[in-house]
């Protein structure tokens, strides 16, 4: 016979609530607050709020979970280092909605960006998510965009970055633009594609920095320094590089690869640009440098630049009249394999240096 305890624990055991499952709750952030309950779910809503100032709207996500942007997502303004938003976790699914991330840039814009005066937070935007991410809009970043690091393959697609209010002087930038260092998208990773999206900024629309199996295609970029590999840095390796389908309008440069002149054991290799157009480069059409951070000067030897193509699908290049259509400044042996430009065409501009590069064929400035 059981004893009347055994059975009391029996009759426990039948009517005790199941364990939570994630894939059955929705997660609703409108606060910070909100967070580490939301996360425990696969479905996460984000509503209209303003995050506190000085401190990061952080999401760890469970493989697999949806996020939507439903309300605008506003942040406090203090100089401190950042980032604004970061966002973390495998196989994720962010629908931005077209929703705003407004990251509060006047605040803190003073013409120096980066490179000196108030603390700025940057990145704003800290990617380091695999699966897709959608229609996200940011306006208004205190410095550098997104900075993505995928832990796997990532997809990011109509994605909006609007600094056009840096464009214009304000109390603080003694009559220089007031949005400075403003990239983009800063990339060291790998199986990343980006697409669709729109950047208007004073600073690189791209800079990849490092990574591999990198797509950049069918992209707006508007005032901004253009579409980058760089700058390199020691034992770096860039290969496997699409541009294609992208349209790079008012920017100093229209596509650019620029390596530290004291950098060493780097290869950038295996990079096709096709069927791109860059319109009214204010300073270059085409510039490949070694001498960075000068445009063109001392260039070093320790990055081998090799295979980089203008072919598949023609690329337009327009610049203003003064600056150059294209310009390379190689080291010593340090430009290598075969450079096919066939399909590259160029005008308005000068005739720019060519030095130590003899492996372009198929095109004549």
């Amino acid at each position: 016979m059981l004893s009347l305890l055994t059975l009391a624990s029996l009759t426990s055991l039948a009517v005790a609530a199941p364990a939570s499952d994630s894939s059955s709750c929705t997660g609703t952030i409108a606060s910070l607050d909100d967070v580490a309950a939301a996360v425990e779910c696969t479905t996460v809503n984000i509503e209209a709020f303003t995050v506190t100032a000085g401190q990061t709207f952080s999401l760890d996500l469970l493989d697999g979970t949806s996020v939507n942007m439903l309300g605008e997502v506003q942040f406090g303004n203090v100089s401190w280092a950042g980032p604004l938003f970061e966002i973390k976790g495998n196989d994720i699914t962010f629908n931005g909605n077209n929703v705003i991330f407004d990251g509060g840039g006047p605040f803190y814009w003073d013409g120096l960006g980066t490179n000196g005066g108030t603390t700025k937070p940057h990145p704003m935007m800290k990617i380091e998510i695999s699966g897709t991410m959608n229609n996200v809009k940011v306006v208004n970043s205190p410095a550098q965009c997104f900075s993505v690091s995928n832990p796997a393959a990532l997809t990011m697609t109509g994605t909006i970055v609007d600094n056009t209010q840096g464009n214009y002087p304000n109390s603080q930038s003694n009559g220089l633009p007031a949005g400075h260092n403003t990239d983009g998208f800063d990339v060291s990773t790998n199986d990343l594609t980006i697409t669709g999206s729109t950047v208007i900024n004073q600073d690189d629309c791209l800079a990849i920095n490092k990574g591999t199996n990198i797509v950049f295609s069918d992209n707006y970029c508007s005032g901004g320094h253009g579409i980058s590999i760089g700058s390199i840095t020691s034992n770096v390796v860039v290969s496997g590089i699409t541009i294609s389908g992208n349209t790079v309008i008012n920017s100093q440069q229209g596509f650019r690869i620029k390596t530290d002149a004291d950098a060493t054991n780097s290869t950038v290799t295996d990079v096709t640009y096709s069927g791109n157009t860059a319109t009214n480069c204010t300073e270059y059409g085409i510039l490949i440098t070694q001498s960075y951070p000068a445009s063109l000067g001392t260039p070093g030897t320790g990055v081998d630049i090799s295979d980089i193509n203008f072919n598949g699908s023609p690329t337009t290049v327009n610049t203003a009249s003064g600056a150059y259509m294209v310009a390379v400044d190689c080291g010593v042996g340090s430009c290598t394999g075969t450079w096919d430009w066939s399909d590259l065409t160029t005008s308005g501009g000068e005739v720019g240096p060519v030095d130590n590069c003899t492996v372009i064929e198929g095109y004549t400035q």
